[in-house]
């Protein structure tokens, strides 16, 4: 039986080396991703910025964008070599910019090439390869569409498939409205777990509770969590003790800021500034009272030239220790 897992979604503007850095400090277990980063990048641009990482993120994956099986083994190998744990490619994505480059959701309509690009990879690191789809696009029969890609990605040895359980409307509707409009289908992921039971598959979209992962969990290996990890993530504090049976690293929000307070201070000295760390914190503290004063706070004071960790801590002194209504995720690192 494959061990269940969890993971935290790539994210264009939001998983980023600090927001990944932020994370691990909640969780031990849950393995994080980088947002989408083109081959042509990898391969052209400035590595380090892209690419680069702090070895407190392990373990973490590395998403790739790209349709052309030479350039992705290229890709892969840059990645393998800065240390990343997986290579994931991105069959998912649906905005203008991915469909006009030849990736993303698009590549749910040609299966055979995003089998071609899984072997190329396969063929050139000896890390795990990865695909994160949909289950299809457009006028497509999801029973079809899904099988088929699944077919053609298996056979050259993907290692694990995680599905949002949507499909992507590449013709009228918004990047953002594909991530709410089209209905989701937890059924259709569940058949293919049952089909596949010794193919590794995780489910994305929609979850918004640890009641929810548990019940996914249920039918399928893995869960993935996007927006809510992001927007409220103590929820990463369920991680460990539910999934895995072992302590959180910190009991809830007010420790999560005094354990990343040194990779705060790191940076800093780097001469990075406070809000490129604080602005993936700001969803911290939701129900406590004091939240709202302290996000406005963040959002205004670590802009500024000159923010340092006291704009931090003083954000953090607006908010009560005396929760009104505690989260799941403080139950659950409590016990």
């Amino acid at each position: 039986m494959t061990q269940k897992f969890f993971t935290v979604a790539p994210m264009m503007d939001w998983t980023d080396r600090h927001c990944r850095a932020f994370h691990r400090v909640l969780s031990r277990r849950a393995r994080l991703y980088t947002e989408m980063v083109t081959t042509g990048a990898v391969i052209h641009g400035p590595r380090e910025r892209l690419l680069g990482f702090s070895g407190v993120e392990h373990p973490v994956a590395v998403q790739l964008g790209g349709s052309d099986p030479k350039d992705l083994a290229e890709a892969a190998r840059i990645c393998a070599d800065f240390g990343y744990d997986e290579i994931n490619l991105n069959v998912g994505c649906p905005s203008d910019r991915v469909q006009n480059g030849r990736f993303g959701a698009c590549l749910m309509q040609e299966p055979v090439l995003v089998g071609e690009c899984v072997a190329a990879m396969k063929a050139t690191v000896s890390l795990p390869v990865t695909v994160k789809c949909r289950i299809g696009v457009d006028d497509q029969d999801t029973e079809e569409a899904l099988d088929r890609l699944t077919d053609c990605v298996v056979a050259p040895g993907c290692d694990e498939l995680t599905v949002h359980a949507r499909k992507a409307w590449l013709k009228g509707l918004s990047p953002k409205e594909n991530r709410d409009i089209p209905p989701l289908d937890y059924n259709r992921v569940y058949r293919l777990k049952a089909a596949r039971p010794d193919l590794p598959v995780a489910i994305n979209g929609g979850i918004k509770t640890f009641a929810e992962v548990h019940e996914h969990l249920k039918h399928v290996d893995g869960a993935m969590l996007g927006r809510v990890a992001y927007h409220e993530p103590e929820i990463l504090l369920c991680v460990d003790p539910e999934l895995y049976g072992e302590k959180a690293p910190v009991a809830d929000g007010f420790e999560a800021v005094e354990a990343y307070e040194p990779y705060i201070a790191a940076r800093l000295a780097e001469g990075e500034r406070l809000h490129t760390m604080t602005r993936h914190m700001l969803g911290l503290f939701t129900g406590r009272p004091g939240a709202r004063a302290y996000r406005r706070h963040l959002a205004t004071e670590a802009t500024k030239p000159g923010a340092n960790l006291q704009t931090l801590r003083d954000a953090v002194a607006l908010v009560s220790r005396v929760e009104t209504a505690p989260s799941e995720a403080r139950l659950s690192a409590a016990e």
